[in-house]
């Protein structure tokens, strides 16, 4: 065995190691905020939310808000803080302190309620302590670029206890590649790291499955739900691009901006308590079969209307969670209105998750990692798997089908215009 193998094998486990300590971190951080936030002790943050008094509802996210967007309007005036995936793909130096206090700062909002991801902290914690762990040995850039990724999934697998759900986000969302190699790489250290933070997650799924009585006719019911997710899908995307400045925002008016974002999301919870955080309030809810079908309307807008106004006031933060409780809420919406309008008995828990699976293959372009994502995040029944896997691959046929569709109709444009 040679050096170079020596060294990436000791690097494969630092990374996890430190993966799974960005993951503990990032966790008691945010359940720490929560817990200040809205002034409980025990429960979840659906229970802090629920039994806090109105005032503190709408001004707890408020006051976060401003903190957060006080500690980027420092940070953003000197230090730039790049996108990961591409600072990772183009063989770029991590900018670890910055990435650091950026992934502090997204922990402080949305642990304060807004409605943002909280998978990009751990992420980016994760990269930095990584890139810092192996910084003494000589790697070649594409092992290096490997560790990176893997560190990434690892802080996200750390965080909500997926071990494979992790290595392929490392493999097929940030490396797009079945490299043995990288796969092995992301495995070994997702499981680390899951097996470091659980103390603190107990490695158990973040969402309970209620066991209600399913039929294979399922998996059939998912081709009908995937031109939906893919629907939503679009949507959100949509919404989210337009949302985004087109420039990272470093003016002073961040902070009142971002505290205006979370004063309408604690004004908006004083009637919908499920909307405040990344999105786990609801799909407990929706598996809970507590959701209306009024609260599913609600929800299916307000959830990505205000994490879009989140991102246009200056903030950032992940979009896996607000994609999958938009897309549950879709979901509940079809099951509550066919057992409202027909008297028939649909699984409310297994429709919104696979209407969830749908839409996250939509946003992430990653089908097989979506549908195996959800299920880790739920952990059903095995064949549960596989409606997942007919939703987020139908839906994703749909899309390639409908962006091949609209290619001809733009190629004779195209031509004139050249030929101008």
């Amino acid at each position: 065995m040679s050096r170079r193998d020596v060294e990436f094998g000791c690097s494969i486990v630092v990374v996890g190691l430190l993966a799974g300590f960005a993951g503990v971190a990032t966790t008691l951080l945010l359940h720490a905020v929560e817990h200040l936030t809205y002034h409980y002790t025990f429960g979840s943050l659906l229970d802090g939310v629920t039994g806090s008094s109105p005032a503190r509802r709408a001004l707890g996210p408020m006051i976060g808000g401003a903190l957060a967007g006080f500690g980027w309007w420092l940070l953003r005036r000197h230090a730039a803080i790049p996108a990961l995936s591409a600072t990772i793909s183009e063989h770029r130096r991590i900018p670890r302190v910055s990435l650091s206090l950026d992934a502090g700062l997204q922990v402080l909002l949305v642990g304060s309620g807004a409605s943002l991801g909280r998978e990009g902290a751990p992420r980016q914690f994760s990269a930095a302590l990584g890139d810092l762990g192996m910084s003494r040995w000589s790697l070649t850039p594409r092992d290096r670029e490997i560790l990176l990724a893997c560190a990434a999934g690892a802080g996200l697998a750390a965080v909500y206890s997926v071990p494979v759900g992790g290595a392929l986000f490392a493999t097929r969302i940030m490396l797009k590649t079945w490299q043995p190699r990288a796969v092995g790489t992301a495995l070994i250290t997702s499981s680390l790291a899951v097996a470091v933070a659980s103390p603190v997650t107990h490695a158990q799924a973040p969402l309970h499955w209620p066991g209600p009585e399913l039929s294979y006719l399922l998996t059939g019911f998912a081709l009908v739900l995937a031109p939906l997710a893919l629907g939503v899908g679009m949507a959100f995307n949509r919404i989210m691009a337009s949302a985004r400045p087109a420039t990272t925002k470093t003016s002073w008016l961040i902070i009142p901006g971002i505290a205006g974002a979370g004063l309408l999301i604690g004004s908006c919870s004083v009637w919908w308590p499920t909307l405040p955080g990344n999105g786990k309030s609801i799909l407990t809810v929706t598996l809970d079969s507590n959701m209306t079908l009024a609260g599913a309307v609600v929800i299916l807008f307000l959830k990505p209307v205000l994490t879009a106004v989140f991102l246009r006031a200056g903030a950032v933060g992940g979009m896996l969670t607000p994609a999958l409780a938009t897309g549950a809420a879709a979901g509940s919406l079809v099951a509550l209105a066919i057992n409202t309008w027909t008297g028939q008995s649909v699984s409310v828990a297994a429709v919104s998750l696979t209407c969830a699976a749908g839409v996250l293959a939509i946003t992430q372009r990653a089908p097989l990692w979506a549908a195996l994502f959800v299920w880790e995040l739920a952990r059903p029944p095995w064949w549960v798997l596989a409606p997942f896997v007919v939703a987020a691959v139908a839906a994703h046929g749909l899309r390639l089908l409908w962006e091949r569709r609209r290619q001809p109709a733009q190629l004779p444009a195209g031509r004139e215009r050249r030929d101008a």
